[in-house]
């Protein structure tokens, strides 16, 4: 995966596995947080969520909100917020993160390995290096920090209590989230490497066709 410099440089990423927590040992009775992934049921059709992937921003008792990690758009960030070009990694556009409110735009960023950002505006931290980036930052104060950006037009929502109840219809699966998810490229099927990097028998998911009628 590629990114770009503080101004016009395009620099390459590259997943480094050994700053990555764990993921391979999926906990008995996972609790939803901030960092979750939610990984659609293989039966879910309904076309907004079908075979997606979403981060989990927050969740409290308030409710959840979170974006879809697998749906690019059309738009190259360069057309809409052209200041944020140079951050955001390959291939440069826009996602669609979700259902709800789709004309705002919300931004993740990955911190270099040991960034501080304690006190440095613009930031606020979801889980381990993944951060929320604010818009209204100047970009070029936060390139030395992060690795990159993903910026999301809308997010996924639910109330007080309605994950939950989508959790017990079995419609998503809970996985905990690697930092590269957020940034993975729109050619590798996320929704499979998610499931197969899992123990057995959810890893068996990853094959599930994406067409059941071609199986």
């Amino acid at each position: 995966m590629a990114q770009r410099g503080r101004r016009g440089e395009r620099i390459s990423f590259v997943a480094q596995h050994q700053d990555e927590p764990d993921d391979r040992t999926a906990p008995v009775n996972p609790k939803v947080r901030a960092g979750s992934l939610l990984v659609s049921s293989a039966e879910l059709s309904e076309p907004t969520f079908r075979r997606t992937v979403v981060y989990v921003v927050e969740h409290n008792e308030a409710g959840s909100f979170g974006v879809v990690l697998n749906r690019i758009s059309d738009t190259a960030v360069d057309a809409v917020l052209p200041q944020w070009a140079d951050l955001a990694v390959e291939p440069g556009a826009l996602f669609v993160g979700g259902p709800v409110h789709r004309s705002s735009a919300l931004c993740l960023g990955l911190l270099r390995v040991g960034a501080n950002i304690d006190d440095v505006p613009g930031f606020r931290r979801v889980d381990g290096r993944v951060v929320l980036v604010d818009l209204d930052s100047d970009p070029d104060m936060i390139a030395g920090y992060v690795h990159g950006v993903r910026i999301f037009a809308g997010y996924a929502g639910w109330s007080a209590g309605q994950l939950d109840g989508e959790l017990r219809n079995d419609d998503w699966m809970l996985i905990s989230a690697l930092p590269q998810d957020i940034v993975a490229p729109p050619h590798i099927d996320l929704w499979a490497r998610v499931l197969r990097r899992q123990p057995l028998p959810l890893a068996l998911l990853a094959t599930h066709p994406i067409e059941v009628e071609r199986n």
